[in-house]
């Protein structure tokens, strides 16, 4: 189990956005694809406070349930790049 968790939805751009830049960093990361209804999505609504993807997690810097996929982009880079 690798330290950072990537909850997404399968044909999402955004997602696909953020996996990209986990690849192009070449990070070790798991996935958890999150059902279609935003009813359903209970555990990235457990982690992030909201229904939407994608949302990360990274225990190794202390981060819990971070959206929008800019940010994200930004923030991976800003660590490891």
């Amino acid at each position: 189990m690798s330290d950072i968790t990537l909850y997404e939805l399968p044909g999402c751009p955004f997602c696909a956005k953020v996996r990209t830049k986990l690849d192009e960093l070449e990070l070790d990361y798991d996935v958890i694809e999150v059902p279609r209804s935003h009813e359903d999505r209970t555990e990235v609504e457990r982690v992030s406070g909201q229904t939407g993807v994608p949302v990360i997690t990274d225990e190794s810097q202390g981060v819990e349930g971070m959206d929008e996929s800019g940010d994200i982009v930004e923030y991976l880079e800003e660590t490891y790049a």
